[in-house]
């Protein structure tokens, strides 16, 4: 048996077709089936990666067992191009490389199921006038033949799962059943692997999607914020900004430190309600009208009520609370009015230690027309620091998944012991002891972004 396919590898002669098949495509010129140039097929045969692979256990498993429910002498596994045939599978033959095991597409009766789309058998192949006279009977030994399309997901036949005895026989029902049934397996497992080959080609896409998105996010992120704060002659000036725990988003926190004019400087935090970019719009219309207004009016309050203005007038999606003092340098420190617009007060640490809130309770911004806003003096002297801060720094919650999701809200008054506890420190040293006070209580869970900072008039020499 070996013998005679092995020999089939070699030149199969000249014999030509007798018999005449119609197949639903019709024929190309050479009488073979003009479906096999259809560039669909072709196309789909390309994508399952079957032309001139090896062989592989899966496949010789179900060919084998198409051989003990048939009681064949061979069976075979073959996907079918334009021109050539590709063995995959053929388990009664020694492997004999790529360019060994395929053959011209007419010389073999594999292209005639393709053609058909659908199952072809033959019980006596040189009296069956579709099939006596061809070629492929000598060198194939092919006196009785059935196969069975293998077909893709989208309906292209690409290749054959077949059967062949050298002498004539009666093809049993339920033979061809099980024949059915396997040509269905071998379908099933190549159109698994496209599919799982899909999802994984978009599974890769979706991860360098999100990667893209993440990079954009934190790139967005990070061009609203100033990447160092502009010094200010006479203060010691540092700033924070700590991301929540999980997906990297576009969030609303924001600061600024900026010359407003003359020996004024503005210090600006806020908090925009939401995440994303209708977060990322707000909190840029908000910074550089901030910039533009600071400069035309020394009072806090009259800049934040400009800004509310203008967020009525540009629909501003979302809504902010924010923070913003304007003060100069003094011979003995700094001072200036602090303003607050729905935000949580300033603190102020005292050249003791001890630590007072700054601001009386304003109106958030981006609602109403009218808000209700009041500017505070505040004067810092040497040694002090004043602290701005989203809520992300009195809000703290520990991670609900910890052994201890009973600890407190880490509340303003946490924040203030935790600032006194900075006593002598400077602004950039104050952040992060403040932030490390913050992920000691959360346990490395932060629920919301934080944002801190920290100006400081240094102590005499």
């Amino acid at each position: 048996m070996v013998g005679w396919l092995a020999r089939s590898r070699g030149g199969l002669g000249k014999r030509r077709v007798v018999g005449v098949v119609e197949y639903p495509g019709g024929m190309r010129e050479d009488g073979l089936p003009a479906v096999l140039s259809d560039p669909a097929r072709l196309a789909a045969l390309e994508a399952r990666g079957m032309i001139g692979s090896a062989p592989e256990r899966v496949f010789d498993d179900l060919a084998r067992l198409a051989v003990s429910v048939t009681d064949a002498a061979i069976s075979a596994i073959t996907f079918v191009g334009k021109t050539r045939t590709y063995w995959k599978s053929v388990p009664h033959l020694p492997y004999g490389g790529v360019e060994n095991w395929q053959n011209a597409v007419g010389e073999s009766f594999c292209y005639f199921a393709v053609g058909a789309n659908g199952p072809f058998v033959v019980e006596d192949a040189e009296k069956d006038p579709r099939t006596a006279g061809h070629q492929a009977i000598g060198p194939w030994g092919a006196g009785a033949w059935a196969g069975f399309p293998i077909i893709t997901a989208d309906g292209q036949a690409i290749g054959t799962m077949c059967v062949i005895d050298a002498d004539p026989r009666r093809w049993e029902p339920h033979e061809l059943e099980s024949l059915a049934v396997l040509a269905r397996a071998v379908s099933s497992e190549i159109n698994l692997r496209i599919s799982l080959s899909v999802a994984q080609s978009a599974l890769r896409s979706a991860q360098s999607a999100l990667a893209t998105s993440r990079d954009l996010a934190r790139s967005l992120q990070d061009s609203l914020l100033p990447p160092v704060l502009r010094p200010v002659p006479g203060l010691d000036t540092s700033a924070r900004y700590l991301a929540a725990t999980g997906d990297v988003e576009v969030v609303g926190d924001f600061y600024d430190l900026f010359h407003a004019r003359g020996p004024w400087w503005t210090a600006v935090l806020g908090d925009v309600c939401g995440k994303g970019t209708e977060a990322a719009k707000v909190t840029a219309l908000a910074r550089y009208t901030l910039r533009a207004d600071a400069g035309d009016h020394l009072s806090p309050a009259a800049v934040l009520d400009r800004l509310n203005s203008a967020m009525l007038a540009q629909r501003a999606p979302r809504y902010l609370t924010a923070v913003q003092a304007t003060f100069r340098t003094t011979p003995t420190g700094a001072a200036g009015r602090l303003c607050l617009a729905g935000h949580p007060p300033a603190l102020i640490r005292r050249a003791d230690g001890r630590v007072q809130q700054a601001g009386v309770p304003g109106t958030l911004l981006g609602i109403m027309p009218t808000v209700r806003l009041a500017d505070v003096r505040f004067r810092l002297a040497p040694g002090e620091l004043l602290l701005l801060y989203t809520d992300g720094a009195c809000e703290s919650r520990p991670d609900p998944r910890s052994p201890l999701p009973h600890r407190p809200i880490f509340d303003e008054a946490a924040l203030a012991r935790a600032l006194a506890d900075t006593h002598g420190m400077d602004a950039a040293a104050t952040n992060a002891h403040i932030a490390d006070v913050l992920a000691g209580h959360h346990g490395g869970w932060a629920s919301d972004d934080t944002a801190l900072l920290s100006l400081r008039v240094p102590p005499h020499p």
